[in-house]
């Protein structure tokens, strides 16, 4: 019975995907209203190291970071638009992303979803 149901975990654990899966040029759709998209550029470099590079909206990514855990491949870093930062933590979800940001000084948190770029 044991054996059965290591064998059972096993086969439902998901190895995450790789960070160069992540990588590269994504489209973020900030609208409010479905009906009315608002999208905005994202690009995402995921060092070895387990930083992440690139900018979105805009602005260049500071003090990002990477992760590959329990079967997720998501990323958390801080931009700027110079009245005080955003945090986002967004995650490969699939063939596309889902993320959030978050800023204090705006009083807002937006829940958004990226795709590849047609």
């Amino acid at each position: 019975m044991f054996a059965a149901l290591a064998v059972v975990a096993l086969l439902t654990v998901q190895d995450p995907p790789p960070a160069a899966d992540m990588d590269g040029t994504w489209s973020v759709d900030l609208a409010t209203d479905p009906a009315q998209p608002y999208y905005q550029p994202m690009n995402l470099t995921l060092k070895a190291d387990g930083v992440v590079t690139g900018d979105f909206y805009n602005s260049r990514i500071e003090a990002g970071r990477w992760k590959r855990q329990h079967g997720r491949l998501c990323v958390s870093f801080r931009t700027t638009d110079g009245a005080g930062p955003y945090h986002t933590a967004a995650c490969l979800s699939g063939d596309h992303v889902e993320g959030q940001t978050w800023a204090e000084h705006r009083n807002f948190v937006f829940i958004w979803r990226a795709d590849r770029p047609s």
